[in-house]
């Protein structure tokens, strides 16, 4: 992982490998390590570009709100920065898939191919954006760890942290880990986030999509939908698996990332 300096302020990034070029980009409230996984599969063939977004990580803390266009301007700058200047395949987790439709929309001549995992089109009714806010506002209040115990058993598959507690862990550590302001930032970003079931006929691009089994906040049947609204879209379900997929089977994921990235050149 190193620090890069966009635009004056810092963000963290890990950047490996030689190839075409992929940018791995990560969930709420979580942050690059999230992919360790699939930036060891893939380096051997492609660049791989895992960045902490803004609020997370090693990456900048704005307070406030940030929201996921400027996440998404955050991540062209980064580009930039990096010297990429062919197209990429966005891969976005969760919040990173809610980043992916604001980038899509600023930075189409960026993307040569998109993966959605775990994540969603619609968005936040009333009633969610409320909860964001009212989480936002007590996440500044006392910490992180009300994001950890309010988190951590909507994304791990049932049972998952009993027959993994050293993931359960290692995911608690990361949300613990996180400055709460930029968890309230984030959240209060997301809920007012752009619904962006329109744009789906019209990508034009290939497209991967991917669910765990028991995923509760972006399930099977929404993501199935998802994909059937993408022409030509491949929709790939991961046995066992909740809502972190890519962590909890991470062979799975990585191997279909890898037929994705292999068929799609």
């Amino acid at each position: 992982m190193k620090q890069l300096s966009v635009g004056g302020e810092s963000f963290a990034v890990r950047d490996e490998g030689r190839g075409p070029p992929v940018l791995l980009v990560h969930g709420f409230p979580l942050d690059l390590t999230m992919w360790d996984a699939q930036v060891e599969a893939l380096a051997p063939s492609h660049r791989v570009i895992a960045p902490d977004l803004r609020g997370f990580g090693g990456s900048v803390v704005t307070p406030g709100k940030v929201t996921m266009s400027r996440m998404a301007d955050d991540l062209a700058a980064l580009l930039d920065a990096l010297g990429v200047t062919e197209p990429i395949t966005y891969a976005g987790f969760s919040m990173g898939g809610y980043v992916g439709w604001p980038f899509l929309r600023s930075h189409r001549r960026r993307v040569a191919r998109l993966v959605l995992c775990d994540t969603r089109a619609v968005g936040d009714t009333s009633e969610a954006a409320k909860g964001r806010l009212a989480m936002a506002d007590k996440v500044e209040a006392e910490g992180a760890a009300v994001a950890a115990d309010a988190m951590l058993p909507k994304l791990l598959a049932p049972g998952r942290a009993e027959r993994d507690p050293a993931l359960a862990r290692r995911v608690r550590e990361i949300i613990l880990a996180t400055d709460a302001r930029g968890i309230a930032a984030a959240q209060r970003g997301m809920a007012e986030r752009a619904d962006a079931r329109a744009d789906l006929p019209a990508l034009g691009l290939p497209a991967l999509v991917v669910v765990g089994e028991h995923d509760a906040i972006s399930t099977r049947g929404e993501m199935s939908a998802l994909a059937a609204e993408i022409p030509g879209a491949r929709f790939v379900q991961v046995a066992g698996a909740g809502h972190t997929s890519p962590m909890e089977e991470p062979a799975a994921v990585t191997a279909a990332l890898l037929e994705f990235l292999h068929d799609a050149r």
